[in-house]
């Protein structure tokens, strides 16, 4: 199998890349891997899938990265396989409401690649084998301070988590018909901007520990 590993950094899936090169485990089944950081953003991320696309197809492509949770509950260092995501800030603020394109009649919310406004992940059986817990993931251009916007994502789009470049997956894996998946791991609740109060290492570990396992068993 050929899988595309994706990260927006290179420190998300540092652990990972360090195992990588030592490890002997994955010579011994039929996998290889190529690893691509795109950058921060949903452009970045788009540009970057395409761009690869144009000159190799994967098999399976597994995105990796950290991500902003908001229910306060939800333990820093959480890891989930994302169900479903959608560019969540792409619209309009109008009075008291935000309309997203959907909203507006800009696009049609069950024309592909998207099913009832959201960009789902049809593989079903590569999310059960991640045994992880699903999540309802947003992607935002702007992270989300505004306790207001938290809870218009998590009214709208049953929000478990954000990121900025989950959506950008979805849809070229979507569009390419590739099976994918996409692994958060939890650095932070939503609307916290005090940064003692995040915990990147341990979302690292948590997410490189699960990513090791997962693709060890693939």
């Amino acid at each position: 199998m050929h899988c595309l590993l994706v990260a927006s950094t290179a420190a998300e899936i540092a652990p990972f890349t360090d195992h990588l090169g030592t490890t002997e485990k994955l010579n011994h089944i039929d996998f290889d891997v190529d690893i691509l950081i795109t950058g921060v953003g949903s452009n970045a991320a788009t540009y970057a899938l395409t761009r690869y696309l144009q000159h190799k197809r994967p098999e399976l492509i597994i995105q990796a990265g950290v991500a902003g949770a908001f229910d306060p509950k939800t333990e820093l260092g959480t890891v989930f396989v994302v169900k479903q995501d959608v560019l969540a800030d792409q619209g309009v603020q109008e009075k008291n409401a935000f309309l997203d394109v959907f909203d507006l009649k800009l696009s049609r919310s069950n024309e592909l690649p998207y099913k009832k406004g959201v960009l789902p992940n049809p593989y079903l059986n590569l999310m059960k084998r991640s045994r992880l817990k699903k999540a309802s993931g947003i992607t935002v251009n702007e992270i989300t301070t505004s306790k207001k916007r938290a809870e218009h994502y998590v009214s709208k789009y049953r929000a478990t988590l954000e990121s900025m470049e989950g959506a950008s997956l979805h849809y070229v894996a979507l569009m390419e018909e590739i099976p994918f998946m996409q692994l958060r791991s939890i650095s932070n609740h939503v609307g916290e901007r005090n940064k003692k109060k995040w915990d990147l290492p341990l979302a690292i570990n948590s997410l490189n520990k699960n990513l090791i396992r997962l693709l060890e068993s693939l």
